[in-house]
């Protein structure tokens, strides 16, 4: 039987983490959007995946410099190769699975 207080607990943590998520999009329904902000707002997408391909190249270590994974660096090369002759995040993504992949099988 299910705590009264967990219940709560996770419709509460349920609605905190909905609510940011969906008030943006209910916002700029109704209003319009400066162009500056909407020019800043189209660069997101790629500083959030420039991100999260820095920290898989070079994690960081608790008293130490990064480490450079050195297969995904070969990897990042052929992948941003197909996404700058593509323009297809999804087939970039492929690419790089499929580098990832076969580097770790020779190496």
């Amino acid at each position: 039987m299910i705590n009264q207080y967990i219940l709560g607990a996770i419709v509460i943590s349920a609605l905190v983490t909905w609510l940011p998520r969906v008030l943006p999009y209910v916002f700029v329904r109704f209003a319009t959007l400066p162009d500056k902000l909407v020019k800043f707002l189209a660069y997101l997408p790629l500083t959030i995946i420039f991100a999260l391909i820095l920290s898989s190249l070079f994690p960081g270590r608790v008293g130490g410099w990064p480490k450079i994974q050195w297969i995904e660096l070969v990897a990042v090369l052929p992948t941003f190769a197909v996404l700058g002759k593509t323009r297809n995040v999804m087939l970039a993504v492929v690419a790089g699975i499929l580098c990832v992949a076969t580097l770790r099988y020779l190496f």
